[in-house]
């Protein structure tokens, strides 16, 4: 039981700090026993990262889990500051960060890169979230084009894992059967008519994620997809004492050039995190019209500075290929699911956040944890994007009002997920411009247009 109470139809407590609203565990909201549990088992995913790290960086295993530690540290500050999403990394950007990378010879030089990257995408959201332009832009982007940035960012998540040679073709029977777990129990209208009147059901929602992971993991090991675990006990030793000599204070800060070549890549990433800002509150207007008891306040400009400290803090003590994302999508998504079943299922949004994150990072120095999940990393990382596809072309797909608002954001997002970002964005804009407005110097719709809905054209 937390400190502070809410009053039904308010926001949730918090001490206020500029743009900040501080919530500290018990304090401010509950501790949340579901998210506990998926935490300890999800916590997997922010390892999958350590292979990468290793690859294109050229850092030891002990130093690349002292980044994820530090990437933990990162991942507790949204809910801590006021942030309602459940943060990750910009999932759908890693192809584009690594193909960026992969110009680079792994060790110092690779790391001088991806400090540049890192710090580029740590200004922009800075200078967003300062200037408001941040929730501007999430307004005055056209919904053709929201949708078309959603559901490119989908497609490009699905693509990356059902590729020739990607993980689901390597390791075919844990992922589609762990994957149609994923997708029954967090989506399907059967299972949810089953959630309405049997407690297992309930029981077995509120863990998300999980139940498909555990299923795949089992799957994978028994069909000989994935090697048995070798569980080792006592805690975790990241080596913090050899990261400063994997970092830029040590290796050298990089030249005006590098920082050039970085600028596409990270406006690409922004270009998909801003996608992900859209979804995260796309899922928080889902759910908050049905919790009366409670008001969140996902205030867009917050979100953008968070980013900013995390993807800051990142570039100077952990750059990281997966660079620091708004939402963990496909967490958010199972979050909101059980928020919806109201305040004794989880009596906050920031409550399941917070409990998530802090048990996920305490989790990272638990021996037995890591150990067990490692031969099975990339069970993890590949659930994550499977569902993250599904829920972005889901939420994209709900933000289009009428067919010529589908035919653009449809276009722009395979054009985006096949050919990067910049053509993606260009071509929405082409399209809009000339199909969605009839009068090229007027960002008034005509009325008469085809595809526009009965309720736009009755407004003009």
């Amino acid at each position: 039981m937390q400190l502070y109470q809410r009053k039904d139809g308010a926001e949730q407590p918090y001490w206020p700090a500029g743009p900040f609203k501080i919530r500290l565990p018990l304090v401010h909201y509950r501790w949340e026993f579901a998210e506990m549990v998926q935490a300890l088992i999800m916590f997997v995913v922010s390892l999958a990262m350590i292979p990468l790290l290793e690859k294109y960086l050229g850092v030891p295993y002990d130093v690349a889990l002292a980044y994820v530690v530090v990437c933990g540290i990162g991942f507790m500050l949204p809910a801590l500051l006021g942030v309602p999403l459940v943060p990750g990394w910009i999932t759908p950007g890693i192809p584009v960060v690594l193909l960026f990378l992969s110009d680079f010879e792994p060790g110092p030089e690779a790391i001088q890169a991806l400090f540049a990257l890192q710090f580029l995408v740590f200004l922009i959201f800075l200078i967003l979230g300062v200037t408001r332009l941040g929730s501007k832009l999430v307004t005055l982007v056209p919904r053709s084009m929201q949708g078309g940035i959603i559901i490119g960012a989908g497609i490009a998540a699905l693509m990356g894992e059902i590729e020739a040679g990607g993980r689901l073709a390597t390791t075919p029977i844990s992922l589609i059967i762990g994957g149609l777990v994923c997708l029954y129990l967090m989506f399907s209208v059967s299972f949810k008519g089953f959630v309405d009147t049997n407690s297992i059901a309930r029981k077995i929602a509120n863990y998300g994620m999980v139940p498909g992971m555990i299923v795949a993991i089992v799957v994978g090991i028994a069909v000989g997809e994935y090697p048995m675990p070798d569980v080792k006990m006592g805690i975790t030793s990241p080596n913090f004492a050899e990261i400063w000599q994997y970092l830029p204070f040590t290796v050298g800060f990089p030249d005006a050039k590098v920082f050039l070549y970085a600028i596409p890549t990270a406006v690409i990433a922004y270009v998909i995190a801003f996608g992900d800002i859209v979804v995260g509150q796309s899922l928080m207007n889902r759910v908050d019209h049905l919790r009366k008891d409670e008001v969140i306040d996902n205030s867009i400009d917050r979100v953008h500075l968070v980013t900013a400290i995390r993807n800051g803090g990142h570039a100077f003590f952990a750059p990281y290929p997966g660079l620091a994302g708004p939402i963990w999508t496909a967490v958010t998504a199972t979050m909101a699911e059980r928020y919806k079943y109201g305040r004794n299922a989880m009596d906050s949004i920031y409550s399941g956040g917070g409990t998530f994150w802090i048990t996920g990072f305490i989790a990272l120095f638990v021996l037995p944890l890591v150990s067990f999940f490692q031969p099975v990393l990339p069970i993890a990382l590949s659930l994550t994007l499977l569902l993250t596809g599904y829920i972005c072309l889901m939420v994209g797909f709900e933000q289009l009002e009428n067919n010529t608002q589908r035919g653009i954001a449809g276009t722009m997002g395979v054009v985006l997920a096949v050919y990067g970002a910049g053509w993606g964005l260009a071509t929405g804009a082409i399209l809009y411009v000339l199909i969605e407005r009839t009068k090229l110097l007027s960002f008034t719709p005509d009325p008469e247009a085809p595809g526009l809905s009965d309720e736009e054209k009755a407004m003009k």
